[in-house]
């Protein structure tokens, strides 16, 4: 039995360590039952919620199809993906191209698995949203941070006495302040966005993105509350769950919706 190996991580608290050890129980495995390893795929750092941006799996679902191998074999089927879709249709190419699918944790891949554990990892990712909305929504409360940072100001890493991270804390960047001061003071005194724009070029200073200054990076648009001269923080006002990011399915890129006011935090 010729078997391709498959191994993810995607969250902070786990490192490339976790795709070698992965790959290590899988060998295991493997020699256990007398099968022979001929291919490891991996992604590393990247969301087991979509399969486009995923090289790895890619790659594997393509060799499956000029018989490279004869079953793929995970240390789990969430490690695949947790996306009940992307299960779906990586089940129907693999029995296509007559590849069993095998992970440490559920045996052999059924019809049942791809079913229950993809609904299981739906309910999971959602839940898993929720409280991450939850954790903002309190910090922004408490006069915080809800997540994300900007240009002037610097994440501060604290940790409380467990060691956990204490988060939504930020500190002016006294560099940066000044130039979002020299915007402000420019704009008042009636100069537009683009000749902004241009001088910050010229004096060298780099933009947010460490690149060139642009229109939209000074102006931003007004109603999602973003770009240097709408952006409600350099008066002291946070304003959050002002927009929402839904993944193209097509893409796998995120893609910013505006919620209605009265949900505005």
């Amino acid at each position: 039995m010729k078997v391709a190996v498959y191994a993810r991580y995607s969250s902070d608290q786990q490192r490339d360590a976790s795709i070698a050890d992965q790959f290590r129980m899988c060998r295991l495995r493997a020699e256990k039952e007398g099968w022979q390893v001929v291919e490891e795929y991996s992604d590393h750092s990247i969301s087991g919620a979509s399969m486009i941006q995923r090289p790895g799996i890619q790659a594997l679902v393509m060799d499956s199809t000029r018989g490279r191998f004869d079953m793929v074999l995970a240390e789990a089927l969430d490690r695949i993906s947790r996306d009940q879709e992307d299960i779906a249709g990586i089940y129907k190419r693999m029995r296509y191209a007559d590849v069993k699918m095998f992970t440490l944790s559920e045996g052999e891949i059924s019809e049942l698995h791809v079913g229950l554990k993809g609904t299981m990892n739906a309910l999971f990712l959602k839940d898993l949203a929720d409280k991450t909305r939850r954790g903002q929504r309190g910090r922004v409360e408490a006069g915080k941070s809800g997540g994300g940072n900007s240009y002037g100001y610097d994440v501060v890493k604290k940790f409380d006495g467990d060691g956990e991270p204490i988060r939504g804390d930020r500190m002016i960047n006294a560099v940066q302040a000044e130039v979002v001061r020299r915007i402000f003071r420019d704009y008042a005194a009636g100069k537009s966005a683009k000749a902004i724009a241009v001088a910050l070029n010229r004096d060298g200073i780099p933009a947010p993105s460490g690149g060139d200054w642009g229109f939209s990076t000074i102006n931003g648009n007004p109603k999602r509350g973003n770009g240097i001269l709408n952006n409600e923080m350099y008066v002291g006002r946070i304003v959050w769950n002002r927009q929402r990011f839904v993944k193209d399915p097509d893409t796998g890129k995120r893609q910013a919706r505006l919620n209605p006011e009265e949900d505005w935090v």
